[in-house]
């Protein structure tokens, strides 16, 4: 019988996985691939291997910075390599591209993916421990991104220039897919809710670099003008990540006249059932899947003009942008949408179409794998290259 070629996905958290990359996962099992995540393991366990995926439980955390965890974590995913002899290792997000592409070097896989799902913290931020942190990680990165049987998927074509322009890959070795995909069946084109008030919806963690404050701001500027919009935040803080907003500061703003925290939703589609705008005043995105979500429904769109948001919020055709951190010009663009049903219904019937033309599950789906098995016809057997 002939042997399947093995995947391994390596992402940082299990939830993760499952909210953004089961879709493409499935279609590399349904392809004929041997499938299996390494992640960190928490409350997934049951659905992934309900999948037909092995799960290999690993014991970094995604916040954690120290040098000793890293090296941990570098010895743990070199070793089950070294175990599994994975035909190809697919990283996704800077983390796991980094230590796991150390891994995959010192454990000679054949063939890596990275997945960077956008320029991040070390990219963007101007503080002290980014600043430092910046030349070593680009030098190791660049180093990882052009080695031989590797291709680097980016999101957005903005990031790819970037990277590019730094001279951390070479087009040859990169591919723009769109993001995670949508299921655009399981997300139909819903009818707006009935009004009033009319409803904006937020969906991410609650984190600074998503746009939070200032969409706050924004927010109490139109009730100051007397303008009645209802604000849903829907997600959780995300202790992990230096930027997120505090439970308690979440509480107080959920007391606010027109502001609701939500918390954490399974059921997107009921988030958007009932809201008639999605908002993200993102400060850089890789591509945004709360976008694409609320596009998918049939819903207008309020972004910041920033790498990953203009993939799916165009302006003009089913969106507003507005510059990052600018909550006078958020608060003007969300009373606009708010104030005309008929530009509501244009931009909304926009997004849906965007959505099926561009951004289906089913076409991340078939690129991703198309990308699989080309570098199975150029990578070398994978016994042959742990040996080497």
């Amino acid at each position: 019988m002939t042997r399947r070629p093995k995947l391994i996905y390596l992402v940082t958290e299990d939830w993760y996985f499952w909210s953004h990359r089961l879709p493409v996962a499935r279609a590399a099992r349904d392809a004929g691939f041997q499938v299996a995540v390494a992640t960190r393991v928490a409350d997934h366990e049951a659905r992934i291997r309900d999948e037909g995926f092995d799960l290999h439980p690993l014991g970094w955390r995604r916040g954690s910075v120290s040098p000793p965890a890293q090296v941990a974590a570098v010895r743990e995913i070199t070793k089950l390599y070294r175990q599994e002899r994975p035909d190809i290792v697919h990283h996704v997000s800077m983390k796991p591209v980094v230590l796991g592409g150390l891994a995959a070097w010192r454990a000679g896989v054949p063939a890596v993916i990275s997945a960077l799902t956008g320029l991040g913290t070390v990219f963007i931020a101007d503080g002290l421990k980014a600043r430092l942190a910046r030349p070593l990680v680009f030098a190791v990165l660049g180093r990882l991104l052009r080695r031989s049987a590797s291709r680097v998927i980016m999101q957005n074509g903005d990031d790819l220039q970037t990277l590019v322009r730094l001279g951390l890959i070479t087009p040859d070795r990169a591919v723009v897919i769109r993001g995670s995909g949508v299921d655009a069946d399981a997300l139909p084109h819903l009818p707006e809710p009935p009004t009033p008030p009319i409803v904006a919806a937020f969906v991410g963690r609650m984190l600074e670099d998503k746009g939070v404050r200032p969409l706050v701001e924004a927010q109490k500027t139109l009730w100051a003008r007397g303008i009645p919009l209802h604000l849903h935040l829907v997600g959780p803080p995300d202790p992990e990540n230096p930027t997120s907003i505090p439970e308690a500061e979440l509480q107080e703003w959920d007391r606010l006249p027109g502001i609701s925290w939500l918390g954490h939703r399974d059921d997107i589609r009921s988030v958007w059932a009932a809201a008639h705008i999605g908002v993200l005043p993102s400060r850089r995105e890789g591509l945004p899947k709360s976008l694409l979500e609320a596009a998918s429904c049939g819903r207008p769109i309020v972004a910041t003009d920033v790498p990953g948001c203009r993939e799916i919020a165009r302006t003009g055709e089913n969106a507003f942008l507005v510059p990052p951190d600018d909550a006078a010009e958020l608060a003007d663009a969300m009373a606009a949408l708010a104030a005309d049903g008929d530009l509501r219904c244009r931009f909304g019937a926009a997004s849906r179409r965007l959505v099926e033309q561009h951004f289906s599950a089913g076409h991340v789906s078939d690129a991703t794998v198309a990308l699989y098995r080309s570098l199975l016809g150029h990578a070398p057997e994978a016994g042959d290259a742990a040996a080497a």
